[in-house]
């Protein structure tokens, strides 16, 4: 039994990329009598323009605890892939070509939101196609987590537990950035994990004046720090109303680019407290993955290899519980998975007494 298999990552990096790859290409070997594995280069752009490599079994050899990924990725929009722009590409029409140019008896494509959509795309036009779902925002519909995710949430940690010890030597606030545009998984979980005394959240809109009660009261108890976690999606209550092109505007003309800077400035207006912004940025993307993210990227790589097997496509890999399991594209592509206001770690957090700002 042979299989042709081709592989992307697309969209943003994150830790568990290569160990997932890993997992489809060894478990494939394992499988049949003779594998073949095409690489594309730097996500869809890469099938897109038939930019790839025929990958040899020693290339997924060391590459367990390798951060980022081997085969690079980029990010083309899902909304730009049926628009003809001025290089007169048919991006779609493209993708196919290659696929069928070099007899692929599958397609693996692991990614984010935007990845599964386009992979959604490709299967409704006919391609064999299997999504292996990444991102550190966890906000992928149909699976408990994603790979990279709990990576994230130990980096997002660390930086707490870090700027805890130098808040509490100067007695400063701390407002802390954590990645999530608009989902608040990974400020939640490491926010919780980090001892915030505030978490500010996309899905929950918040009032700061709320937030400098909290920083306020703490100060009145002889508490000399404050630590609060803040989504970089968050928005106040009156941002939320607006849309996306008016709060686009509304921020432009306050002159703030990142929603710490701005929390700092005004907790240190209307409390009177030295308010520091922390912004870690994309070292919550980089480095190896943890144990767990690399035991679920193998994981989810078997269970792709095991579809395969079984000629099973149009699916994506997901986590129930503790089973791995898989879900149709056609069910979850373009359905994000955010933060429910009543989900049981928000309750949790409020009965210890953590404040959301609303």
């Amino acid at each position: 039994m042979k299989r042709r298999i081709g592989i992307l990552t697309a969209g943003g990096d994150c830790p568990g990329l290569n160990a997932a790859i890993r997992g489809v290409a060894k478990a494939a070997y394992e499988m049949f009598d003779e594998t073949e594995i095409v690489g594309f280069h730097d996500g869809y752009r890469g099938l897109i323009e038939g930019d790839y490599d025929e990958m040899k079994r020693s290339q997924f050899s060391g590459i367990l605890t390798l951060g980022g990924t081997i085969l690079g990725t980029s990010r083309t929009p899902f909304s730009n892939m049926r628009v003809i722009e001025d290089d007169n590409v048919d991006k779609v029409k493209a993708m196919k070509q290659t696929y069928e140019k070099l007899k692929l008896d599958c397609l693996v494509t692991l990614g984010g939101n935007g990845t599964h959509k386009t992979a959604n795309l490709l299967s409704q036009e006919g391609l064999n196609v299997i999504g292996l779902p990444k991102t550190i925002d966890n906000d992928i519909y149909g699976t408990d987590f994603t790979f990279g995710f709990h990576t994230a949430v130990d980096i997002a940690t660390d930086v707490i537990d870090r700027i805890h010890t130098t808040a509490a030597s100067h007695g400063r606030c701390m407002v802390i950035e954590i990645m999530g545009n608009k989902a608040g998984w990974l400020t939640l979980y490491s926010g919780l994990a980090g001892g915030a005394d505030v978490i500010v959240l996309p899905e929950i809109p918040y009032d700061i004046d709320k937030v400098a009660e909290v920083v306020e009261r703490r100060a009145k108890q002889k508490k000399a720090f404050s630590i609060i976690a803040v989504a970089e999606g968050a928005m106040e209550k009156s941002e939320a109303k607006m849309k996306r092109k008016e709060r686009e505007a509304y921020r432009a003309k306050q002159g703030f680019t990142n929603i710490a800077i701005r929390m700092a400035k005004q907790l240190s207006e209307i409390v009177g407290v030295e308010a520091r912004p922390v912004i870690p940025g994309h070292m919550q993307r980089g480095g190896s993955p943890s144990a767990y993210d690399r035991v679920l990227s193998t994981q989810f790589g078997v269970h792709a290899a095991d579809l395969i097997r079984d000629k099973q496509y149009g699916y994506t890999v997901a986590l129930s519980g503790n089973q791995v399991i898989h879900n149709r594209l056609s069910d979850i592509a373009g359905v994000p998975k955010l933060v429910p206001l009543d989900d049981q770690m928000v309750a949790l957090a409020r009965h210890m007494g953590i404040i959301f700002g609303d």
